[in-house]
């Protein structure tokens, strides 16, 4: 059986989702509890045995769960001879969602 998705995209990443999914991206504005809604660059749904395909006419509602930080990156850079090393660490800013629906207009 297949069920609905769709493609979106946000923080410059594309994600493809289905209901009831939850993921974690890039953080957003909003805060714990707010639903929050993303234009689809691709969506599907299964009707009559067939797939209906659409581009960018649906719209997608996730509910933001939590604000949190990803795990800590490391960047080390040498330049060999020369007696240079530097190292640096980055944690990303993350929201965790949880898709609610997917509506086709």
């Amino acid at each position: 059986m297949v069920t609905m998705y769709a493609i979106i995209e946000t923080g410059g990443k594309q994600y493809w989702i289905v209901p009831g999914e939850i993921l974690q991206i890039e953080k957003l504005s909003a805060t714990e509890g707010d639903e929050v809604t993303f234009k689809a660059l691709w969506s599907a749904s299964p009707e009559d045995n067939k797939t209906q395909e659409k581009k960018s006419e649906a719209k997608v509602t996730a509910q933001v769960l939590r604000h949190l930080r990803g795990e800590k990156i490391l960047v080390f850079r040498k330049k060999p001879k020369k007696a240079y090393e530097k190292s640096r660490g980055h944690r990303q800013e993350l929201t965790e969602i949880k898709i609610k629906d997917i509506q086709l207009s």
